[in-house]
């Protein structure tokens, strides 16, 4: 699949016993689940088609074609769900992005030198960060994506101002 998906909701499993599914949701309207089509596996094939769906804490209660019954429903517990970018709406604002934009863009040091490009935007549990590879070669580096070493982020023109931390020599 060559479209950039994005990761907008994970099963965490069945609810009740006639077949509904619970889905947390990562989007601003978890209702919105339901008018993205089709969600999809990492590999772009359909995890669920949620044919109906309700409000609950943090998420969905919902019914998919795909699920007759609890056991069905709790054996997909874990499975994350895509759609594609374009099923998205815009941002709202030019200052609004995905994080999902921010990969490939060319990382710029403050003085416009390319230092690399955003490779991917992975969160280990402490905020989003950065990898990027750099311009040369080599490892890659993570960057925290913060105000203070992202100050300016520019996707519509491929770029984005990245200050590196100084290098901390561990030996001291």
């Amino acid at each position: 699949m060559t479209e950039k998906l994005i990761l907008v909701a994970q099963v965490a499993g069945g609810f009740g016993v006639k077949g509904e599914v619970r889905v947390t949701a990562w989007t601003a309207d978890p209702m919105a689940l339901l008018a993205y089509g089709p969600l999809l596996r990492a590999d772009g094939s359909v995890g669920l088609t949620l044919t109906s769906a309700r409000p609950d804490k943090g998420g969905i209660v919902g019914r998919a074609a795909q699920i007759a019954t609890k056991e069905q429903a709790d054996a997909l517990r874990g499975l994350k769900l895509f759609v594609p970018r374009d099923r998205l709406p815009p941002p709202e604002d030019d200052d609004d992005f995905y994080l999902a934009d921010l990969i490939g863009l060319e990382a710029r040091d403050p003085d416009g030198a390319p230092l690399g490009r955003v490779r991917a935007v992975p969160n280990f549990g402490a905020g989003d960060m950065l990898e990027i590879a750099p311009a040369q070669g080599g490892p890659t580096w993570y960057l925290p994506f913060t105000r203070a070493a992202v100050p300016e982020v520019r996707p519509a023109e491929g770029w984005l101002r990245a200050i590196r931390p100084a290098e901390v020599d561990e030996r001291d």
